[in-house]
């Protein structure tokens, strides 16, 4: 029993940690559950709503990802020198520090409780300083210090000697040369020279081209300016690695700090994300009680599109969030707010009935504070199973410290979750639906206590309706005596009055506009709905005849008269796919046995005399020998002429007839012993 995957706290979940940026959140946000603690409770609420505040405010905080920052702050107190890039990545990050802090002081001036964050954090102004001054392009930078200010400008002053010398040796020997310019061959400046005359050029035979006929080779002159930059290349890799270490105990001395900041980033990230999850589901901060009561208005389940979804006003064991308790139930009970008679309307009650319901609810028949149990009826598509879905996910986001989608919510805690939604069916357990529902029905009454909120869809559905019915009421009985919260959806007809008589459970309905023959997704507490199959059925298109005989069969002879139904006509019969026979043949069998082996016929139309030397096949063809050669033809040009028995004695060797000398013979080599020759055949 996954109650997560059941309610779609799981695809909450994804919406949610999209929305975090360091994975110390994201891990937070995939672990998420419910709580316990009524005070951290509240004060989760609390920095939801403090962080909603802030970014609408002041805009999305300036937040990052630690992950590679963690790493590198173990790097450095290990001792390990940091490359350029890695300081770069702390510059950065100390950079987002600052920002984050200017951003969190700006809130104090709303008097928003999540600006004292930034007291924790230490922007480590001189180290930002020294790596910004030193650092540059992922590069240790020429200015870092006077010394190696010093070697890089030596360095491209021999570098520029060694570049002039190249073409002044290519000036003056241009008939030894097989270019004008100089070029670089591993690291080195050569002068390209023609093989002829690679001994006019003193010096180091680098590289040759590769047809030969060029040698690249580097004059000695240069050599001894190469010698010079190799030292002084050596004395820049030393300062620079100087530079990097003295930066790198920098960055391990303020190694506490740091964490310290990445910790309070990614504790503002997770929080954060709730503030940007209930901007983004147009969520409210619910309020918490610990009395088994809950209070919807204007609620949403927030994986639908707000534009089509019809808000849902629900109570349910204990005194709604109003000042008036009496007003505030009659909303839950109407349409909306002003709307109760237009309601009852809806579901074909007279104002009469709307008048006695709400005199029912002053008077207390209805008196959530009584009410434990929901039973809601309704048709097929009525949003029933939605109804259940949104008041569980509601409660179960608020106690996981998140908004609630809804224009106003009154929330109690609750130790367990727990739901039985779908068919279970599971082929590999070999488990049917109903076996799939007891199994997870039971799992629930194992851990079901007075704190828990228990949802069931179609209860007792998936067997005998008789029978399903008796469990249905058996499971409701118990929700009852647990004394838990409890909401259930069936179409049974003595689960109604048996929900109407017991105490502390209430009927709802699922209201059906009959003109347009369309659910419209409103829930009405007090009254028990009817499923509108029949009226659903007509509108999909069902016959009337099929509907009056469902009509008599459920509610005896004459019950189809009280319905009115709109197909008068037959099911227009669809185009189909048909089975291919295949075709028997009408060959008789007797013809197997009519001609054998060795008769003599005559074949006609030529008036042949011939041979049998295949008998009849399945295709009414025989083969016929004429003379040199067989030939294939149908039964029905043969005629018997002298059988077999009359010709040959008894198991005489046709083989004689048939087949030639030399095939004869290889025959025999083959039953003798192996032989690579071949017995031809005669085309067919």
């Amino acid at each position: 029993m996954n109650t997560e995957i059941q309610i779609e706290f799981d695809k909450i979940k994804e919406l949610w940690s999209q929305l975090a940026i360091t994975e110390y959140a994201k891990e937070k946000i995939a672990n998420a559950g419910v709580l316990l603690k009524e005070l951290e409770l509240r004060k989760e609420l609390r920095d939801t709503t403090n962080a909603r505040e802030m970014i609408e405010k002041l805009g999305a905080p300036p937040l990052q990802s630690v992950t590679e920052i963690m790493e590198i702050m173990t790097i450095a107190e290990r001792g390990d020198c940091l490359t350029p890039y890695q300081l770069e990545r702390v510059e950065k990050v100390l950079v987002v520090v600052d920002r984050l802090k200017c951003y969190l002081a700006h809130g104090k001036q709303f008097g928003n409780p999540l600006a004292y964050y930034d007291e924790n954090l230490d922007v480590q102004k001189d180290l930002r300083e020294e790596i910004l001054r030193q650092i540059r392009n992922e590069m240790v930078d020429d200015h870092a210090s006077k010394t190696l200010l010093d070697v890089r400008s030596q360095i491209l002053r021999t570098e520029e000697a060694m570049k002039q010398k190249a073409e002044q040796i290519i000036r003056g020997n241009k008939e030894c040369m097989a270019d004008t310019y100089y070029v670089t061959r591993n690291g080195r400046i050569c002068v390209p020279v023609k093989k002829e005359y690679k001994f006019r050029i003193p010096g180091i035979v680098v590289d040759k081209s590769s047809t030969g006929s060029t040698f690249f080779i580097e004059p000695t002159g240069i050599s001894k300016l190469y010698e010079e930059l190799s030292l002084l290349r050596i004395d820049e890799d030393e300062e620079v690695h100087r530079i990097l270490y003295t930066l790198t105990a920098m960055v391990s001395d303020a190694a506490p700090y740091m964490k310290e900041n990445m910790k309070m980033i990614e504790k503002l990230d997770l929080i954060f994300s709730k503030g940007k999850l209930s901007i983004d589901l147009d969520c409210t901060e619910p309020k918490i009680n610990l009395e088994r009561r809950i209070v919807l208005r204007g609620a949403r389940h927030p994986l639908m599109d707000k534009a089509e979804n019809v808000p849902l006003d629900f109570s349910l064991g204990g005194a709604s969030a109003g000042p008036d308790d009496a007003n505030a139930e009659v909303e839950a009970v109407g349409a909306g707010p002003a709307d109760a008679n237009a309601e009852v309307d809806t579901g074909s009650a007279g104002p009469d009935d709307a008048n006695a319901e709400v005199e029912a609810v002053c008077a207390g028949r209805f008196a959530a504070s009584n009410i434990r149990g929901i039973v809601i009826t309704g048709p097929n598509t009525g949003g029933k199973t939605v109804a259940i879905k949104t008041v569980m996910l509601a409660s179960y986001m608020a106690q996981c410290g998140l908004h609630v989608c809804c224009k106003e919510a009154d929330l109690c805690m609750n130790s367990n979750y727990l739901c039985d939604i779908g068919d279970g069916q599971n082929l590999s357990e070999n488990l049917s639906t109903f076996s799939a529902h007891i199994k997870n029905v039971l799992e629930i009454l194992k851990e079901v206590d007075q704190d828990s909120l228990v949802i069931m869809d179609e209860l007792g559905s998936g067997t005998d309706p008789a029978e399903g019915m008796g469990i249905a009421v058996a499971i409701l009985e118990e929700l009852r005596k647990s004394g838990a919260n409890f909401l259930v959806t069936t179409h049974y007809p003595e689960i109604k009055e048996y929900a109407k008589k017991a105490e502390g459970i209430v009927n709802a309905r699922m209201t059906f506009d009959r003109e347009t023959l369309l659910p419209t997704y409103r829930m009405v507490i007090g009254e028990a709905g009817e499923s509108c199959a029949f009226y659903i059925a007509d509108r999909l298109g069902m016959p009337e005849h099929m509907l009056k005989t469902a009509a008599e069969a459920a509610y005896g002879d004459g019950a189809a008269k009280e319905y009115s139904f709109h197909n008068k006509g037959e099911l227009a019969k669809a185009s189909t796919k048909r089975i291919a026979k295949e075709k028997k043949s009408h060959v008789d069998k007797t013809l197997g046995s009519k001609f054998q082996i060795g008769d003599s016929v005559m074949v006609y139309p030529d008036k042949k005399i011939g041979i049998v030397c295949e008998p009849v096949n399945d295709k009414g063809v025989l083969r016929v020998q004429i003379a040199d050669r067989k030939i294939y033809v149908n039964h029905k040009r043969v005629k018997l002429h002298v059988k077999a028995q009359e010709l040959y004695p008894e198991d005489y060797d046709f083989s004689i007839i048939f087949d030639s000398v030399a095939d004869r013979k290889i025959r025999h080599d083959m039953e003798r012993k192996y032989t690579e020759e071949i017995i031809e055949h005669e085309a067919e």
